[in-house]
């Protein structure tokens, strides 16, 4: 006689790829809300961005474009770009450099050099399970500039789930690429 094996009846969740979330995205499903990431499977939706947040982001992008652009680097920085960062893990970081910011679909993940989150309200989501994601899918650098405290969190060598090497450097203070050979942020 056969043994039946106990049948798991407790509630599991659904894990969505990248192509149902944007099939969601798409009939509307989101609509209600400011923004959306998924990430690992599951939806998550992001904060309105306030005037600090927006300004910082600004101030960033354009002093990484004149330093880029000075240093004749193939890096362009983009700002909110979809990056698959694996079958289940849609974001779109504030900015992020890339080799090729231009082409069909998202940003390709091996052609992105650093990885940069402003945060305000979402500070211990960008330090926790961004960082994890991030390093775990080998983003050479990430930096996340906390509004509040106004210092930019920088965090370089992924091993795992975290990063080996990371400083706090404040606002108003030079800040060096530690992957990208140059570049460098002076202050105004």
């Amino acid at each position: 006689m056969t043994e039946l094996l106990p049948i798991n009846t407790s509630p599991l969740p659904v894990r969505l790829r990248v192509e149902d979330y944007l099939l969601l995205d798409a009939s509307g499903a989101f609509d209600d809300y400011a923004k959306t990431e998924l990430i690992e499977g599951k939806i998550v939706g992001m904060n309105a961005q306030h005037r600090p947040h927006g300004m910082l982001k600004m101030e960033m992008y354009d002093r990484l474009r004149e330093a880029l652009l000075a240093m004749r680097s193939p890096l362009r920085p983009v700002i909110e770009f979809g990056l698959a960062l694996s079958p289940d893990t849609l974001t779109e970081p504030d900015l992020l450099l890339t080799s090729e910011p231009s082409g069909d679909g998202f940003v390709p993940l091996a052609s992105v050099a650093l990885v940069i989150e402003v945060s305000d309200t979402s500070l211990d989501f960008d330090l926790g399970a961004k960082t994890a994601l991030y390093a775990r899918h080998g983003i050479p650098e990430y930096w996340v500039a906390d509004v509040n405290a106004k210092l930019i969190h920088q965090m370089w060598a992924p091993n795992g789930e975290n990063y080996a090497e990371r400083r706090k450097i404040s606002f108003g203070a030079a800040i060096t690429a530690q992957t990208i050979a140059g570049l460098s942020l002076e202050p105004e």
